[in-house]
C-alpha cells in the first residue's frame, strides 16, 4: 500500500515531527500553533523529556527511566500525533476516508510502549521510555493502515 504525500503536506508533517505546532504556523494557524507549542513545552519540561532523551541516547536506560515523569509523559503521544495529523490535514492531506487512523493508532501504540517501557525487554534488552515507544510506532502505523483499508473496502 503506497501513500502519496505531496511536498506541501510532507513539509508540514516533517516540521511537526521536529516540534508540534510548527506545521500549524506554516499553515497560517497561529493560535493553534501557539497552543501546541506551549503544550509541548509544558509537557516536555514537566515530564523531564529532554533529560530522558539525553540519557537514552547515551545508553543509560535505567537513569532515563528514573528521570521520566510518566504522569506527564503519557500526554505526549496524543499531542504529538494530533499535531502531525492536524498540520497534514490543514495542508491538504488526509482527504481519503479514515486517513486519520494511522496517526491515531500510532498514538495508542506509542502510549502502550510508554506504559511498558520501564520493564518490557525485547530480546533481553530494556529499551526504556524513548526507544520502546518509538519502536511501537511501527505496529501502530501498520494496524492503522490495515484497519483503514479494511473499513474502506467494506464501505
Amino acid at each position: 500500500m503506497i501513500v502519496e504525500i505531496k511536498s506541501n503536506e510532507l513539509e508540514k508533517l516533517l516540521w511537526n515531527i521536529a516540534l508540534p505546532g510548527f506545521g500549524q504556523f506554516l499553515n497560517g494557524k497561529l493560535i493553534k500553533g501557539i497552543v501546541l507549542v506551549i503544550l509541548e513545552l509544558l509537557i516536555n519540561i514537566l515530564a523531564n523529556l529532554n533529560e530522558t532523551i539525553i540519557s537514552s541516547f547515551q545508553g543509560n536506560i535505567q537513569l532515563a527511566i528514573e528521570q521520566t515523569n510518566y504522569q506527564w509523559l503519557m500526554f505526549y503521544p496524543c499531542l504529538y500525533f494530533f499535531a502531525m495529523w492536524d498540520a497534514y490535514k490543514d495542508a491538504g492531506g488526509g482527504k481519503d476516508r479514515f486517513s486519520f487512523l494511522p496517526f491515531v493508532f500510532s498514538a495508542y501504540f506509542v502510549t502502550l510502549g510508554l506504559i511498558f517501557s520501564s520493564n518490557l525487554t525485547i530480546f533481553g534488552v530494556l529499551l526504556g521510555p524513548v526507544w520502546l515507544p518509538m519502536l511501537f510506532v511501527i505496529p501502530g502505523l501498520i494496524i492503522g493502515f490495515i484497519i483503514r483499508k479494511s473499513i474502506n473496502n467494506f464501505s
